[in-house]
């Protein structure tokens, strides 16, 4: 009986939006009976209707994001959730994990099954993203073919990890005080897996007078992990600055490094090193880099339905300039990492310039920033300007020569993206103008900024309604006309999250450069006058869009008040 009511249930959804006629609805249950197939699948393989088509219905009506497989890279399939009798019982492929967030592809919404055993078994938390039949055969079919050669990280211990191919130099340097280091080695080696397997975005190795401490940040908060003894700290530290092929004799000076973590022969990790002198040593953070986070795409970011259609428009665009902004780790290089995949086509030349480079992305020409060697912003984007290109992203506009280079490529027939370190949209304008850029240069050359937080979002599994009076909903800044239908929901914590939260999801505000605006720049307007125009013409700010997520139950009013000013 489940299944009969699924099927209607999806039959409705089709013939409401003409894809099947409603006089066919019976003749097709009949047909389906005693077929083992998944139903979608029969719908494509034997009712002709295109695969495609049906996602982005179900995609709408019922309200789950939809994902393009075409050209989604494998190998980024975590290794542990690999199970051949799930995938091929439940038609459902685990694609990536974003924190503790499993996201499943599958065509069939209705199958939540699927999501409860996957869950189970993996762990995870799961998300499901519709996806068209035909590609996500494609992609089970090159999953199961690979998994052969696939390494469940959870079996790796921190011995064997020691075995496997760490990209590294001077390794004669390891044992450079005359100490033995394998217990060294295999603490940092340990460390390094318990970041991974618990999501963490960035390590510190933060050492002091009498105390040594190890932190992880996961969802954007800092927990500590380990306290060493204070007396290893300087061993941790070189080794792993001879895993980051760094000067381990200079202790005087900051230094950059990367380490690539081969954990298989098709799977590995990249951490980005910065080392920094202290009064008491030098203090270490590893960033780890998650290359699956550029393969998203735009449905998973959390833009709201507005949001993500200025921001498609923009990328359409064959010139102007889209400027994201906010602070460091706010999420700014997957925004723009997203966007430039969307873009990422055989007939575009597309060129970066970043530093660091923290994602490598097929057919994208990336050039590294190399100040030391005169390879700066303004060099990289002259050169750029000489060969030919349609789409130029500048990692961070920094100073007057950048930002003008930039706003002449979006004024010439290029689309260029970059981003600023300010606080909302409407400062960002200000922020060019300040850096001394005309304004009839920035009034006619940006054509939309984004600017963003990353919140922290409620575990489904423990967080609990939090009863507010409609006084207090009121001075939050919550809608005057929904005051009495609000629901908002607090954290509690269980063993499926951290502290009642679970992965993270981005507030946005985004605004479009509309003519009245751009008037208001060219008559030396202030980053007050430019807000208050855009809530004249509907555009939600960063505390606005929050207060959206909390109402929708995704976050907690609290962790709105921590990323947003009220």
């Amino acid at each position: 009986m489940k299944g009969n009511h699924q099927q209607a249930s999806l039959l409705s959804a089709l013939s409401k939006q003409n894809l099947i006629p409603l006089e066919s609805i019976d003749d097709i249950s009949t047909d389906f009976v005693g077929k083992n197939i998944p139903f979608i699948r029969f719908l494509v393989e034997n009712k002709s209707i295109d695969g495609n088509s049906i996602a982005k219905v179900l995609s709408k009506s019922f309200g789950y994001p939809q994902i393009q497989l075409a050209n989604f890279d494998t190998s980024l399939v975590p290794d542990g959730v690999r199970n051949e009798k799930l995938i091929t019982k439940h038609n459902a492929l685990p694609l990536y994990l974003r924190g503790k967030v499993l996201f499943v592809a599958m065509s069939d919404p209705t199958n939540l099954d699927a999501l409860e055993e996957i869950q189970f078994n993996t762990g995870y938390s799961t998300e499901l993203v519709l996806c068209d039949e035909k590609s996500l055969q494609a992609c089970i079919e090159k999953v199961l073919e690979d998994e052969s050669g696939a390494l469940d990280i959870s079996d790796i211990d921190a011995d064997e990890l020691a075995g496997i191919d760490v990209q590294e130099s001077r390794k004669e340097e390891d044992n450079a005080n005359g100490e033995d280091d394998a217990p060294i080695v295999v603490f940092i080696n340990k460390i390094l897996l318990d970041a991974i397997k618990k999501g963490a975005s960035d390590l510190h190795f933060e050492p002091y007078e009498k105390s040594f401490r190890i932190r992880f940040r996961i969802d954007g908060i800092l927990s500590e992990i380990a306290k060493p003894p204070v007396s290893l700290s300087s061993r941790m530290a070189a080794r792993l600055k001879v895993m980051s092929k760094l000067d381990i004799a200079e202790r005087r000076v900051p230094q950059d490094g990367r380490i690539k973590l081969a954990l298989s022969k098709k799977k590995s990790i990249d951490f980005r090193v910065s080392t920094l002198p202290t009064m008491w040593g030098e203090k270490i953070v590893m960033r780890i880099l998650d290359s699956s986070s550029a393969m998203l795409g735009i449905d998973m970011l959390g833009y709201e339905a507005e949001q993500k259609e200025i921001y498609m428009e923009a990328l359409e665009q064959p010139q102007g300039m889209i400027l994201v902004t906010g602070p460091t780790g706010s999420g700014k290089t997957v925004s723009l990492y997203t966007g430039l995949n969307i873009l990422n086509t055989q007939e575009r030349n597309i060129s970066t310039a970043e530093d660091p480079v923290e994602i490598n992305l097929e057919g994208i020409n990336q050039v590294q920033i190399n100040n030391r060697a005169g390879l700066t912003f303004p060099s990289a984007l002259r050169s750029f300007l000489r060969q030919d290109p349609d789409i130029v992203m500048v990692g961070e506009i920094r100073d007057l020569e950048t930002a003008e280079i930039a706003i002449k490529a979006a004024q010439t027939g290029h689309l260029v993206l970059s981003t600023l370190h300010t606080n909302s949209a409407a400062e960002t304008l200000t922020r060019l103008l300040n850096m001394g850029v005309p304004s009839y240069n920035v009034a006619s050359s940006v054509s939309v900024i984004i600017a963003q937080r990353l919140a922290r979002r409620l575990c489904p599994q423990c967080k609990e309604e939090e009863p507010l009076s409609e006084m207090q909903l009121a001075e939050q800044g919550f809608p005057a006309d929904k005051l009495a239908d609000i629901k908002l929901f607090k954290p509690v914590g269980c063993t499926h999250c951290t502290g009642g939260y679970k992965g993270r999801v981005g507030v946005y505000e985004v605004i479009k450069i509309s003519p009245t605006i751009a008037s208001i720049i060219m008559e030396g307007g202030n980053s007050l006058d430019i807000a208050n125009q855009c809530q004249k013409e509907g555009y939600n700010n960063l505390r606005q869009s929050g207060l959206i997520k909390a109402m929708n139950g995704m976050t907690s009013l609290k962790e709105i008040n921590r990323v947003t000013s009220s």
